[in-house]
């Protein structure tokens, strides 16, 4: 297409614009996961997902790849594999297998991909497995029920639930009652299995030792489990008996491996009595009849994932006495090798991405991860951990991202009161193609979950979707975001709304002084602890002229009752109990502030969320349009909390659409 020049009445030249970055994404970019590579190094197993074009359903399979000839193929032909790991001597390969629906269970083949075979019968299906060292057995992790509800009368008649437990439910794994994880041992030949342990408590993560006399797992059994996220180590003989516990000293841990002789643990812990594990844990060394000893300092903060509904975390533990694990450092993450008996931690690769999976060779000789940057949604990486080089493997999306390039990304910090010294408040802007800083561009602020999630160097769609359609994107990591430390994580707590909000505000101050931005078209987007902070801000501010609230915390009172982590969460975010702190949960709330909402507010919530019912969007829904606000109500059937990450792909795609639109129709 031609423009005229008005003086010369030439035809000038008109750029191009590759094509924006739609909410179709979604149907386009594949995932890769599970790394597994085989004992001698030479195959690479890992799960391919994507959505079917016909049933737009999510599948995945097993991909095998060959790294010497760099060759790869299907290797399972199910709707819905996962999780390969190859046998000790790799010959045989075992993955997940959820057919028509039903829960997964663990199947193997030979590692050529031939004879399929069926291994478990889990009447509630598998949630993690291990092969132990000899490959004749493995330790399998499944949802058990302590004793079925009997049927009273008729089956078509109605049934009663009982509940006698504060966690009786997890959101995005459903109704838990009195199930709870255990773990059986299996014999792959005749395919017998024995629980080996049991209890009102979850025991997940196993890890066999390295002779396969022992079994290694984490579990919460503490008297008041039913209150507080709290977890610990423990062994149990292989064969059964009574579990040991190992970690005396530490309130929480999220990872562990085996030491190569046996005798000692390393794990992700911490000793911090709120059981923050999860957003900042160091690395650990365990030993029976010792105290914990401490490996990393407040720097690293070590992958977990997001158990229970991830699998856990890889660790490793060379037979030269490196550990070898994933770690986040500011928002970035890297490859990490620390020395065993102690000293300063080696960054191996990394940095400038996202790395949420991990696997070794045999010899502890290279490292496959999995990796997302800020310009590609996620490859599989091979790393030499000896010199740090490394090659890229898959490129499964290179096709799409080449048609829909991503975003730019720029980081900048600014300096806020905080800590001893005060914080620097780290923020990442992201600019739309064919940016012309002659020009004015309205801005949407992003705002993270948890409160003590973090936004990465890594490709968000929802911000991608937003830049590529002409959006500046601020994305904020205030206090209270992890990777920055513990004291910038912890500073959050009992604050919400205070100086993290401040340090939201002074970013947006900080980046509408640059001419490009237009300050009378400002909008704001969070999600979770992020759609809290989203009303919360518009509850105190009108420069935004649109907000969209993603399932968020809107009466903190009434969620400390309706949430899955209402009590384990809430008491230590939020300042105590609702009847401690009730008057500073209301203070805190951000209904408490919706007559004072000026801003057109778009309310996006799963109806089936455990972890910020939809009962919080219903409240301020009913206040703002009592108030004769503008808001607008979308639920979203059957999504749990995690479902634009997880969810139907129908569902992660009509969020994208509406957010996108909400702001297009009063900013644009």
């Amino acid at each position: 297409m031609l423009e005229s020049d008005t003086t010369s009445g030439q035809p000038l030249p008109r750029c191009v614009m590759p094509e924006p970055i739609t909410p179709e994404l979604i149907y386009h970019l594949k995932t890769v996961g599970d790394p597994a590579l085989s004992p001698g190094g030479t195959l690479l197993a890992y799960t391919l997902g994507w959505v079917d074009e016909e049933s737009l359903g999510a599948r995945s399979r097993i991909m095998l790849m060959d790294l010497g000839s760099g060759s790869c193929k299907e290797l399972t032909d199910g709707e819905k594999d996962s999780a390969p790991k190859f046998s000790p001597e790799g010959s045989q390969l075992a993955f997940l297998r959820s057919v028509d629906g039903n829960p997964a269970q663990v199947w193997s083949m030979a590692a050529d991909g031939c004879d399929a075979n069926q291994l478990t019968h889990a009447a509630k299906g598998v949630f993690d497995y291990a092969w132990s060292p000899d490959g004749k057995t493995m330790v399998v992790c499944g949802d058990v029920d302590p004793e079925e509800n009997p049927q009273d009368g008729p089956e078509d008649l109605p049934q009663v639930t009982v509940v006698r437990r504060v966690r009786y439910r997890y959101d995005t794994l459903g109704w838990r009652g009195d199930s709870h994880f255990h773990l059986s041992v299996l014999d792959v030949e005749s395919l017998e299995s024995r629980q080996i342990t049991d209890g009102d408590w979850d025991d997940t993560a196993p890890v066999w030792s390295p002779d396969g006399s022992q079994i290694a797992f984490m579990s919460g059994r503490r008297d008041d489990r039913d209150f507080l996220a709290l977890s610990e180590v423990y062994t149990v003989p292989a064969a059964g008996g009574e579990p040991k516990l190992m970690s005396e000293g530490l309130f929480s841990v999220g990872a562990l491996t085996w030491s190569p002789e046996g005798r000692r643990l390393a794990v992700v812990g911490s000793d911090a009595p709120e059981g923050m594990v999860l957003w900042q844990g160091w690395l650990y060394v365990l030993e029976d009849g010792k105290d914990p000893r401490r490996l990393t300092g407040d720097s690293i903060k070590p992958y977990l994932g997001f158990p229970p509904v991830m699998r856990p975390a890889a660790l490793w533990w060379a037979d030269d006495g490196r550990i070898i694990f994933l770690g986040e450092r500011k928002g970035e993450s890297f490859l990490f090798q620390a020395p065993s008996g102690g000293g300063p931690s080696e960054t191996v690769w990394g940095g400038s991405c996202l790395s949420t999976g991990l696997t070794l060779d045999g010899k502890a000789g290279q490292a496959v991860v999995t990796a997302s940057f800020p310009d590609s949604p996620g490859d599989l990486h091979q790393i030499d951990l000896a010199t740090g080089a490394s090659k890229r493997l898959s490129n499964h999306n290179d096709s799409y991202m080449e048609a829909h390039p991503a975003a730019r990304m720029e980081k900048f910090s600014i300096e806020r009161p905080g800590g001893a010294s005060g914080f620097e408040i780290e923020c990442r802007l992201y600019f739309p193609p064919g940016f012309d800083a002659s020009l004015v561009y309205p801005l949407v602020l992003d705002i993270h979950g948890g409160p003590n999630g973090a936004f990465y160097d890594a490709f968000v769609p929802a911000q991608q979707v937003l830049a590529t359609a002409g959006y500046l994107v601020l994305a904020v990591n205030p206090r209270g975001s992890s990777t920055y430390g513990a004291d910038f994580m912890m500073a959050v707590l009992g604050d919400w709304g205070g100086e993290d909000y401040l340090d939201l505000m002074a970013a947006v101050d900080d980046v509408v002084q640059r001419t490009y931005v237009d300050a009378d078209r400002l909008g704001v987007h969070g999600y979770s602890y992020g759609g809290y902070m989203t009303s919360w801000a518009v509850g105190h501010t009108n420069r935004f002229k649109a907000a969209v609230v993603g399932a968020p915390c809107i009466n903190l009172h009434s969620m400390y009752g309706t949430s899955d982590i209402g009590i384990s969460f809430g008491e230590a975010q939020w300042g105590g109990s609702s009847v401690d702190a009730a008057d500073k949960m209301l203070e805190r709330s951000p209904i408490t502030y919706a007559a004072d909402v000026d801003t057109p507010v778009l309310l996006l919530h799963g109806d089936a969320d455990a972890r910020c019912p939809i009962s919080q969007s219903e409240e301020y829904f009913t206040v703002l349009k009592r108030l004769n606000k503008e808001v607008e109500f979308v639920r979203f059937p059957g999504c749990s909390h995690l479902f634009p990450r997880m969810g139907h792909p129908r569902m992660r795609e009509e969020y994208l659409t509406r957010t996108l639109g909400w702001f297009n129709q009063y900013l644009a």
